[in-house]
């Protein structure tokens, strides 16, 4: 199996700072980011210490291809993409919140309304659902973007209230999220898929707001089949699904959700490979076509080829 990339270090002319998130290497280079999608994945807020090969990729080129799918919705940051796992896009101020919008009752909202809660982010959730069931319409909960630990549920009226953003600002993201959430579950459909829930994060610049990072992937997102949905729902089974959620049932079936005194579970190098296909099979899935795997020998020596030729250029 091709080994994972999981850490560059790289120093560009006119490079000002690097940082290193839970998947990407982000450098801010003169007016502009490169953002390097690691082989890196990460659940409860943990990285893990293994990496998943091509997962990098994949999250690239299907952010890349949904980011042009809605160019015509909102303004995005990105330039271009010359290399497999690399985006180059405008340097941006992020808001602090991610808009997260969910379709059906599942995941986090799942385990927060089997432990009895009825209200999330300040939305009201309806009595006498199950799991996975779709909401009468969807739901925007939105969380904190922290840059260490876990982000955490907030309230629409509690980002607006304490200054996270502004109302007029905080009106437009849920415009824009409403509305790529609807072309998302309408590309998705065409493709014999549910797009369950995801997240989206913007950004502002000369007071224009961008969409940033990453749009509709198995990180960012959470898909069902559409065929046999119904019957698992009716008969109680679990969906079947692309995203990084069977991952973390992985890990909560061995004893690991993040939390204080819990140590990562060891990966065996079969998991590793599955979680792999996982993400090609969403891929191949939501875009429609056969993925083409990026020669990983000299993976570092290849990004950094491609970068600073686009940097030559532009």
């Amino acid at each position: 199996m091709n080994k994972a990339i999981v850490k560059t270090n790289f120093s560009f002319p006119g490079q000002r700072s690097k940082y290193e998130g839970k998947v990407r290497d982000v450098y801010h280079v003169n007016n502009s980011l490169i953002m390097v999608v690691s082989d890196r994945i990460s659940a409860f807020d943990v990285i893990l210490p293994e990496g998943i090969p091509y997962k990098g990729q994949v999250l690239n080129q299907i952010a890349e291809k949904f980011l042009k799918a809605t160019s015509d919705i909102v303004p995005n940051w990105m330039l271009a993409c010359p290399d497999p796992n690399v985006t180059i896009g405008h340097f941006l101020e992020p808001f602090k919140v991610e808009m997260v919008i969910r379709g059906y009752l599942t995941g986090h909202a799942w385990r927060h309304y089997k432990a009895g809660n009825r209200e999330l982010c300040g939305v009201n959730l309806p009595e006498g659902m199950k799991e996975h069931q779709a909401f009468p319409s969807p739901i925007i909960t939105p969380t904190t973007k922290e840059n260490e630990g876990h982000d955490e549920d907030i309230s629409r009226e509690d980002i607006i209230e304490t200054g996270l953003v502004s109302r007029e600002d905080y009106e437009l993201l849920e415009k824009y999220t409403y509305q790529l959430f609807q072309r998302g579950t309408e590309i998705a459909r065409e493709k014999g898929l549910i797009l369950v829930d995801t997240k989206y994060e913007f950004g502002k610049k000369d007071g224009i707001i961008y969409l940033i990072d990453e749009i509709h992937t198995p990180d960012s997102s959470r898909y069902f089949y559409i065929k046999g949905y119904e019957d698992r729902l009716n008969n109680d089974k679990p969906q079947k699904q692309l995203s990084k959620e069977f991952v973390r049932e992985w890990l909560i079936e061995h004893n690991f959700q993040g939390k204080k005194g819990q140590s990562v579970p060891e990966m065996p190098a079969a998991f590793l490979e599955s979680v792999s296909e996982r993400y090609i099979e969403l891929y191949e899935k939501i875009i429609g076509e056969k993925f083409i795997k990026a020669d990983t020998s000299n993976a570092q020596e290849r990004m950094a080829k491609n970068i600073n030729e686009f940097l030559i250029d532009n």
